[in-house]
């Protein structure tokens, strides 16, 4: 009798196994980088790369790498259109032949951003504003101040430098994926990488 209830116990336990065998593999992918396979000795061996887990000792340190997060996620599809349109404007404009086609070109560029992204960038948090002026720089490989003083003039940028200045902003501010934007280049890694 007490060998049917354990084995009977184990059956059980088996069979719960197997029967959430394949819900595990369904939801690979989600807690690693990724998966290889390597044979030693005749053995199968699974080499995974798990992502890393970050600690926070305090919880405001978490709800500050969670905004980090979720700014990253708002505003990096613009910076990736920055991109493409400064790159489509740049095309452009060395195959207009004189600098009043290429200022008329430049206001037209200008007035359809701002018209569709006006709205967008109203509603933006500091956060969100601070990740989008370094992941422009990150894409264009030019500071929100260089694109503005190469497309508007030094007065504008000078002018766009005073206010976000005055709201603790700098569009001066470069890139830094080795430095203190290292957390963002990481965020951003994993979001290219569906991992988000």
């Amino acid at each position: 009798m007490f060998f049917s209830l354990t084995m009977k116990k184990w059956l059980l336990l088996l069979g719960m196994l197997a029967t959430l065998h394949p819900m595990v593999q369904a939801q690979s992918g989600r807690g690693y980088w990724h998966q290889e396979w390597s044979t030693e000795q005749g053995d199968s061996i699974a080499l995974v790369h798990i992502l890393p887990v970050y600690v926070f000792s305090r919880p405001v340190d978490l709800r500050r790498y969670r905004r980090l997060v979720d700014a990253v996620k708002k505003v990096y599809p613009i910076a990736q259109i920055a991109k493409a349109k400064m790159a489509d404007m740049e095309a452009e404009l060395t195959r207009l032949p004189t600098k009043k086609e290429q200022r008329e070109y430049i206001k037209t560029i200008y007035d359809q951003i701002k018209e569709e992204y006006t709205p967008v960038l109203k509603r933006m948090t500091r956060t969100q504003g601070r990740v989008l002026l370094k992941l422009i720089d990150r894409e264009t490989e030019y500071t929100a101040y260089e694109v503005l003083r190469e497309f508007r003039g030094g007065f504008v940028a000078g002018f766009w430098q005073g206010i976000s200045k005055i709201f603790g902003q700098d569009l001066k501010s470069e890139y830094d994926r080795e430095g203190e934007d290292r957390i963002i280049e990481q965020i951003v890694i994993y979001y290219e990488a569906g991992l988000l």
